[in-house]
């Protein structure tokens, strides 16, 4: 496994990461402690979770994969090998179970959401503590363009950064990050740390695979620059770049046959580009799916690729990525992909 510093920290990460939004949910508690066993036997250290998980969100699940990696460390002990992540939810109308139903990033609500983190994953203290989505109306989650709407009510920035300050003068956050940002956000919260106002994000976990590069525009240049690397989820675009749901499939089980309404990697355009990337890494003698997360990994921009599975099987074969070195010849082959379906998905 490859290790690699996150942010200005002294934290190393494993170039790997361990998602973990199907856990109490498409995946059971003991197939959860596998997977982490598994994980951690190849090196894969960082583990990537939130407060909202599992996925789809349901009142029922809320929690439920927190408390599912505390177990497991409940019975292992093995807290100071792990870099351990979470997430804290920002407004949602449709989390309605959440701090009576109005999250925000805040001084009430993230203390709280923090407080209760802690104690289903049954720790001290959080590695990286992340903001999940931003408290503004901005374009995330599928949503390439801008859309202006009138200034909405949202929670100054400053005042976000001001408690989490207070959270890592605590001891319980060691450092804090980004998610479904933007760069215009990701650069404020940046500014304000260099005026004094409190720590700097050290990270931004933001979807990146070879059917959505929009990272490539603008914030990978921020993530160079000033040291804030992408923690790129979805690398595999829900499955959709193993091919195995080229030509209409939907495999039993699987995460889309299951989920209907996840269509953010679906479509004609998806279908498309899947089918030729896919046909790109099978002429190469190629697993797809370990092309496409060799790919991301490989990027100047990329801290850690943040993989997900359901089983042992796609567990391992995605783990094995990180020992797959792309030729030039596979990656002209993805560039030429990449300009017939620029931005299949957004």
């Amino acid at each position: 496994m490859e290790y690699r510093r996150l942010g200005r920290t002294d934290l190393q990460v494993s170039a790997i990461g361990l998602g973990t939004m199907t856990w109490g949910e498409q995946n059971t508690e003991a197939e959860a402690h596998r997977q982490m066993d598994l994980a951690l036997d190849h090196g894969v250290t960082f583990w990537d979770a939130a407060e909202m998980y599992p996925v789809p969100p349901r009142a029922e699940t809320y929690g439920r994969t927190e408390e599912i990696i505390g177990s497991w460390l409940k019975r292992h002990g093995r807290r100071d090998r792990l870099v351990l992540a979470s997430k804290v939810a920002g407004p949602d109308e449709r989390l309605t179970y959440i701090r009576d139903g109005k999250p925000r990033l805040d001084r009430r609500h993230i203390p709280a959401a923090l407080e209760a983190s802690l104690r289903r994953l049954q720790t001290d203290y959080i590695d990286l503590y992340q903001l999940h989505w931003p408290d503004r109306d901005t374009n995330i989650f599928g949503q390439l363009g801008y859309d202006e709407n009138g200034e909405a009510d949202s929670v100054p920035l400053a005042e976000t950064l001001d408690v989490l300050a207070d959270l890592v003068r605590s001891g319980k956050v060691r450092a804090i990050g980004l998610s479904n940002e933007t760069a215009w956000g990701a650069m404020r919260f940046l500014a304000l740390a260099e005026d004094g106002r409190g720590p700097r994000m050290v990270s931004i976990q933001n979807p990146y695979s070879l059917l959505n590069r929009s990272f490539e525009v603008g914030l990978a240049e921020v993530a160079v620059r000033e040291q804030c690397g992408l923690l790129a989820y979805s690398p595999l675009a829900m499955g959709v770049l193993s091919g195995k749901y080229l030509g209409g499939a939907n495999p039993p089980g699987s995460r889309l046959a299951r989920f209907p309404q996840f269509q953010r990697y679906r479509g004609p355009q998806a279908e498309g580009a899947a089918a030729a990337y896919v046909a790109l890494a099978r002429e190469h003698g190629l697993d797809p799916a370990q092309m496409a997360l060799a790919y991301v990994t490989s990027r100047p921009f990329v801290t850690s690729t943040i993989i997900g599975a359901t089983n042992l099987e796609q567990l391992a074969t995605d783990i094995a990525s990180i020992d797959v070195t792309l030729s030039e010849e596979v990656l002209d082959g993805i560039e030429a992909i990449h300009r017939v379906y620029t931005y299949p998905c957004p």
